[in-house]
């Protein structure tokens, strides 16, 4: 497998893992919420997600982020993860996928 390929299968492997990573406080998971801005992979397997919040005071922020880290560590072919918190741009509802909007009867 071509570098390329290797680093957009991991890339894949780290939105499946996000997918079963829940907003504490609405039923939809992170990756659908739009929560999630960026998934960069080097070829040294460093891994960096750049993500935000539904609100730039929650009150799980650290948890969220400590889950984020800790999960996409188990993946292979990641090294190390540094989630960064970000609030540029604000988050708002209309970064959800459809699927987030139909569950949470937005659509």
């Amino acid at each position: 497998m071509s570098a390329a390929n290797n680093i957009l299968k991991v890339e894949s492997d780290i939105a499946k893992v996000l997918k079963n990573i829940y907003d504490p406080e609405i039923p939809v998971n992170i990756y659908d919420l739009g929560l999630i801005y960026e998934i960069d992979v080097a070829e040294d397997g460093k891994t960096t997600i750049e993500m935000t919040l539904t609100a730039p005071n929650c009150p799980v922020a650290d948890d969220l982020l400590a889950e984020v880290k800790e999960k996409v560590e188990t993946i292979e072919g990641v090294k190390k993860v540094n989630v960064k918190l970000v609030f540029d741009p604000p988050w708002d509802k209309s970064m959800m996928t459809e699927e987030a909007m139909l569950e949470l009867g937005l659509l």
